[in-house]
């Protein structure tokens, strides 16, 4: 299956399916720092591209707009030129229109016969959830064309569960790791690590997967290079992205 994926930088890629484009988390900002609540994170890398590179994107999918490293303010100012928005209830109650607020497990038609399905992200351990707040994944099918998840901001293996239990014909997943640590919870994991990454593949039924949130901040614990190692280890590999 070809399925062409360019990468812009850490949760950043773009897609088309079903003759849409589709961009997730847009981050364009500069290398800096970058206020989050009362901490800051600290962006190491300028972005692999601009947004024009993606051609005409018609659908950005956006796990959440609370922090910059998943929606910094250039990335604010693109998405708000883009047709639609899908994000959380919460993100759309804050950015308005073209935000549209999708619950768990809530789909929502778009032409070229592409359904998106919201489905759980848990940015963080369990317990966790008031400090971080909602984040969403996202699920694209339709007739004919691939199965595609995008995790959002994850750090949960039960999430993945209940996720392949829904949809066990995953056919490409796009899965944010980098092991992400910050003092709001201490020395845990707020998105997935490698081998949560391996797990994850294998609980999909090893799809084609591409990596991302992986690179360019700070407050990422692990590399694209850890990623990849792991999964060489585990005799999976990774899909190239443009």
């Amino acid at each position: 299956m070809t399925f062409a994926i360019r990468s812009f930088g850490g949760p950043t890629v773009s897609f088309t399916l079903g003759g849409l484009t589709f961009m997730t988390d847009p981050t364009f900002d500069e290398p800096g720092d970058y206020p989050n609540g009362d901490r800051k994170l600290t962006k190491t890398a300028p972005p692999a591209g601009r947004p024009s590179e993606a051609g005409e994107v018609d659908v950005v999918l956006l796990s959440h707009d609370e922090h910059p490293d998943n929606l910094d303010r250039s990335g604010r100012a693109f998405a708000a030129t883009v047709p639609l928005v899908l994000s959380t209830p919460a993100a759309a109650g804050r950015m308005g229109s073209p935000v549209r607020g999708l619950s768990p497990w809530e789909s929502t038609a778009l032409r070229g016969g592409v359904t998106v399905t919201a489905v759980p992200a848990q940015h963080g351990p369990d317990g966790t959830e008031h400090l971080t707040g909602p984040v969403t994944g996202f699920v694209l099918h339709g007739e004919g064309l691939p199965t595609v998840y995008v995790s959002g901001d994850n750090a949960s293996l039960r999430v993945v569960r209940e996720i392949a239990a829904k949809f066990p014909s995953i056919d490409v997943a796009v899965l944010f790791g980098g092991a992400a640590r910050t003092p709001l919870v201490g020395d845990v994991n707020l998105t997935l690590d490698a081998a949560g990454m391996v797990a994850a593949a294998r609980i999909l039924g090893e799809p084609a997967v591409v990596a991302a949130h992986v690179d360019g901040w700070a407050h990422f614990t692990e590399s694209r290079a850890d990623v990849s190692a792991a999964f060489a280890e585990a005799g999976l590999s990774l899909s190239p992205v443009l």
